[in-house]
């Protein structure tokens, strides 16, 4: 198990500060075949050569990212930088393992991750970048504004991404495919994640409005978070309540304010221990009167891998089934 430090809190305030609203959008869709698809499709019945256009990207490839800057893609980019967990995820998701030629030092996932050249960590090692000569950078949302300004004066392409809901992640996921020609991978990805929304909803439906469970969601010692992000929104989709969204973004919490709202379920990371070895859900457990909540009296505080719900990346939905087996465990079984 990982020890809680200073970085975990850095990266939360991190999270909070610099996330700004919306995902990368598509200035324009280019889908017409590439030269090689055109050649095969005379080969094709007309209904089979329209769907193996669609599989592949026409460039130049004109797209605006999460901060609403303009990037063009002469080609599929051979060479790709992420400076984020969840960006390489995506990446080895969709198959660009050769075309991956630096991560951030926090990538740990999946393991083929660990051994890519290092891009730096919460600092970004701009030197590393530069010597990398990559055709584009990817960046999260917790990439900082500073960090992407500087690698563009460079001359370095950046594209952000930063998705506030599931549905929106999966659009990424379709936006990868689309820049790296990967949209036949992409779909197989976004497939995969939108049969394991379907299975949530499917498995809450018969979970009626005065039913649903009130959650409260911890994933840093006394931080919490409210409406706006996607974590709120997994609870929601989860069919649970979020008892803090009565407050935007991420925050410290009130803890007198949580025993009053009295969540049915207490959801927290399991990575996490502070520098006295104590557990996450140690802390909860003995703060003054949380004994009272209904949560902690029926034993209902359960650990969660956070890379799955903080990494807005393929396996959100695999986090998101995590969410709803913990608040509705008989509905899962």
């Amino acid at each position: 198990m990982k020890k809680f430090s200073r970085l975990w809190s850095i990266w939360l305030i991190a999270l909070m500060l610099v996330i700004t609203a919306g995902c990368g959008t598509n200035n324009k869709t280019n889908d017409a075949a590439s030269p090689s698809a055109s050649a095969a499709q005379s080969q094709d019945t007309p209904a089979s050569a329209s769907a193996e256009a669609q599989q592949h990207t026409s460039y130049p490839l004109v797209l605006k990212d999460a901060s609403g800057t303009e990037v063009t893609f002469d080609a599929a980019p051979a060479r790709i930088v992420s400076i984020a967990p969840s960006e390489t995820e995506m990446l080895f998701a969709l198959g660009l393992d050769e075309q991956i030629v630096g991560v951030s030092d926090n990538d740990d996932y999946p393991e083929a991750a660990k051994s890519k050249p290092k891009m730096g960590g919460w600092q970004i090692n701009t030197e590393a970048i530069v010597a990398a000569k990559p055709d584009v950078v990817f960046a999260a949302g917790i990439t900082s504004d500073d960090t992407i300004k500087a690698l563009r004066k460079l001359g370095i392409k950046v594209f952000q991404f930063n998705p506030k809901t599931v549905d929106a992640v999966i659009q990424d996921v379709e936006q990868y495919g689309q820049i790296t020609d990967h949209q036949a991978e992409a779909k197989q990805v976004t497939d995969k994640m939108k049969a394991e929304l379907a299975q949530v909803t499917e498995k809450i439906k018969s979970v009626s409005t005065d039913q649903k469970k009130k959650v409260y969601i911890e994933f840093s010692p006394g931080w919490t978070v409210g409406k706006g992000e996607f974590m709120d929104e997994m609870i929601t989709l989860a069919g649970g309540v979020n008892v803090a969204a009565d407050a935007t973004g991420w925050y410290e919490i009130n803890e007198e304010n949580i025993i009053k709202a009295n969540p049915d379920v207490i959801l927290y990371s399991k990575n996490v221990v502070d520098q006295n070895s104590k557990t996450l859900d140690q802390i909860i457990k003995a703060r003054a009167g949380w004994d009272q909540i209904t949560a902690i009296k029926e034993n209902r505080v359960v650990a969660l891998d956070d890379n799955l719900l903080s990494r807005t990346g393929p396996r959100i939905t695999e986090g998101l089934i995590e969410v709803a087996k913990a608040i509705y465990p008989d509905l899962f079984q």
